[in-house]
């Protein structure tokens, strides 16, 4: 799971958030409340997510609960991983 917050962690920081300190941003750290992702990015993520682990996410794997941390992110992928195996 680290490193599935890894990856995201640097897809997050070099796409939305460039130059910021990379510390600021926790595997907790709210990322769609907090307005690090709007909607558009959302579905931009959801795309790397997609194409980075060769998942496919349904309509209701997005929402806040599933996409709104880097922890849950991770959660997430792994959930859809262990699936398809």
């Amino acid at each position: 799971m680290n490193d599935i917050v890894r990856d995201v962690k640097a897809y997050i920081l070099e796409t939305y958030l460039p130059g910021e300190n990379p510390e600021a941003l926790t595997p907790t750290t709210p990322l769609i409340t907090s307005g690090v992702l709007n909607s558009l990015a959302t579905l931009d993520l959801v795309s790397f997510l997609e194409g980075r682990y060769g998942l496919e996410l349904e309509a209701s794997d997005l929402d806040h609960e599933r996409l709104g941390t880097l922890e849950s992110i991770a959660r997430l992928v792994q959930s859809k991983l262990a699936t398809r195996k």
